[in-house]
């Protein structure tokens, strides 16, 4: 299954520079935030952008493979699913709690992020390695 997200910068840097907006720490973890901010660009919102975007995909994929049933979860902690990357600069998806726990061990989530102009887009495609999705 695949999921794709693209992300309109201009607005998504205006609700990141929300004072009273608690989406940072609600959708991103600590480790996100620090390799955004440490980034060589400089540009922390456009690499938050890119992350955002995974996130909602791989959502969109997962969803997809509940097609006609209940959805997987009543509520996603977005911090649950975090993008990491190796000292290439390549991400991977990391599982947290309970989509971890839900998704199982049998199945890979493979991520894409790019950024270029004012949008930032992400492909999730998830990997199946036997039976059947919990």
């Amino acid at each position: 299954m695949m999921g794709i997200d693209l992300v309109y910068m201009p607005d998504f840097r205006e609700q990141l520079a929300d004072p009273s907006s608690s989406f940072v720490a609600g959708t991103f973890t600590a480790a996100e935030i620090a390799s955004a901010e440490n980034r060589p660009s400089q540009d922390p919102p456009r690499h938050l952008a890119a992350r955002f975007a995974a996130k909602e995909a791989f959502l969109k994929a997962w969803d997809s493979t509940f097609w006609g049933r209940h959805p997987p979860l009543e509520r996603v902690d977005l911090r649950e699913i975090e993008i990491v990357c190796d000292a290439w600069g390549r991400p991977s998806m990391v599982l947290h709690g309970a989509v971890a726990a839900r998704l199982g061990p049998d199945v890979t989530a493979n991520v894409s992020m790019s950024h270029d102009g004012p949008n930032a887009i992400a492909v999730v495609a998830l990997s199946f390695q036997k039976g059947e999705l919990r």
